[in-house]
């Protein structure tokens, strides 16, 4: 083991720069500097080389993070990204949006040992993103070109992942995508300061170097049915995630003010993405100066309070029925939120929007959390004559998302859901019930992270490799006889 390991007891945590607050207000661009090479270097060389690494077990990748940060550690930087591309086709991505206080970071030995955290998000960022300044980064060229085509329906993290790893075995892949830029939720949901954009255009500008092809503002339903792209390709991937916002039923939900999460992120990342938007330039979907209460307590309704306070609300609440240890986003981002002035209103829940054209004020009322229910989660029990009222401009509900009614509105009434609305697959192959249709990400597993759709995706690209090698089996089998 190199000598340059094991230096947590002798060097502390520390993580890249961060802009204070106060400057970071004033812009949507990404909080945290990046490491400089030492920097770098020094953060990796804590890593205590664990027999058993919990990051790597608890990273839904399985990331090989011990190996590549020894290799940063010594300087060894265009092998480690080597290994970190290895098993993600987006490590610059999920360094700077994963939940590293939940997965890696969250299980560092070291940082259970009372010693603080490895800085694995951020090295992983910066090994991809040195790696994009020396042209390390290149597309993919397959050693065979293969004549089955698969079809993904989404160009989001899974069907990108899925279409890397299709051409890495030389198929020919064509992704179709509703909307007119690739990257879905990673474009229009996440804010910039915690992806900037480019960050993601120069994936899909790799992938399209790589051979893959893009049809854009093509709706599977409207421009052609998920039948007629079986008939097209040899194997279908449905990636399209999942967009149906979850509504929350109170008195007052129709007054004008009251916004879906997602409507305003979309607002806002198109905004800054020089796109016209109505909605927002006539205010309905701009904070500007208004007090806004954000209901919901996972990573949407931190994008949509921090998104607030940059477009320069008066005040920004966020409203969640449990309380902060209970909360389903990050902690980092509660953290960040806090430092720019939101205010958490924990163990409240809405019980009516008040006004009378407009929304004026969210009555709320104080929750004890009780007994675990079912999931393992404390039940929230509201708490007799403890009504309260939060004056607000803008109620953005941010209250996760569901699937869409996919058999509908694909003309493919014959395709399987489960209970949840989401697509029914075989847990090993990921195919749904049509034959040749494999499903990945969000629209199989519901709303979840990014790293999880990569993951899914590059076991979709091989079921659906192992699928078409056994056609093509079956197929000169049938004609030897």
């Amino acid at each position: 083991m190199s000598s340059k390991m094991l230096q947590f007891v002798r060097t502390d945590k520390k993580m890249p720069e961060k802009r204070q607050a106060t400057d970071r207000l004033g812009d949507f661009r990404e909080i945290y500097a990046d490491y400089n090479p030492a920097g770098a270097a020094e953060q990796s060389s804590r890593c205590s080389q664990c027999g058993v690494p919990f990051c790597q077990v608890h990273c839904p990748l399985h990331n090989n993070i011990p190996d590549w940060l020894m290799m940063t550690a010594e300087g060894r930087l265009e092998e480690a990204y080597e290994l970190s591309q290895a098993t993600n086709n987006f490590p610059e991505i999920c360094g700077r949006i994963c939940p590293q206080d939940r997965l890696c970071e969250g299980n560092c030995v070291i940082e259970k040992a009372g010693h603080g955290t490895v800085t694995i998000g951020s090295v992983e960022r910066y090994i991809t993103d040195t790696a994009w300044e020396k042209g390390w980064v290149k597309p993919v060229r397959p050693r065979q070109e293969r004549d089955e085509s698969v079809g993904i329906v989404g160009a989001g993290p899974a069907g990108m992942a899925a279409a890397e790893e299709l051409r890495r075995q030389g198929y020919r892949v064509e992704i179709y995508d509703r909307y007119d830029r690739v990257g879905g939720l990673m474009i229009y949901g996440i804010p910039n300061f915690k992806l900037e954009k480019e960050v993601v255009d120069r994936r899909s500008r790799l992938l399209g170097e790589s051979g893959v092809i893009f049809h854009l503002n093509f709706e599977v339903g409207r421009d052609a049915s998920l039948d007629e792209l079986r008939q097209r390709h040899d194997a279908v991937l449905i990636a399209c995630g999942v967009y149906e916002a979850r509504d929350l039923k109170l008195p007052g939900g129709g007054l004008t003010g009251v916004h879906q999460a997602m409507r305003f992120l979309t607002a806002s990342n198109r905004k800054g993405l020089g796109d016209a938007v109505p909605e927002f330039d006539d205010g309905t979907l701009d904070a500007r100066g208004k007090k806004v209460v954000v209901i919901g307590g996972g990573d949407t309704a931190m994008d949509c309070v921090r998104t607030a306070v940059r477009q320069g609300a008066e005040a920004v609440s966020c409203l969640y029925r449990r309380d902060r240890e209970n909360m389903p986003g990050s902690q980092r981002e509660v953290m960040n939120a806090e430092e720019e002035g939101v205010e958490f209103l924990w163990l409240s829940a809405p019980e009516a929007l008040l006004g009378d054209d407009r929304v004026e004020a969210v009555r709320a009322t104080r929750i004890h959390l009780g007994v675990p229910d079912a999931s393992g989660r404390q039940t929230p029990q509201p708490l007799a004559d403890s009504s309260f009222v939060v004056e607000a401009d803008m109620v953005i509900k941010a209250l996760g998302f569901d699937a869409e009614d996919l058999p509908t509105q694909f003309g493919a009434k014959d395709l399987a859901l489960t209970g949840w609305g989401t697509i029914k697959s075989d847990f090993r192959s990921l195919m749904s019930n049509l034959d040749g249709v494999f499903a990945a990400g969000d629209v199989v597993r519901g709303a979840s992270l990014v790293v999880w759709a990569v993951r899914d995706g590059r076991d979709a690209a091989a079921s659906i490799h192992d699928y078409l090698r056994n056609q093509a089996k079956q197929v000169a089998t049938a004609a030897a006889e």
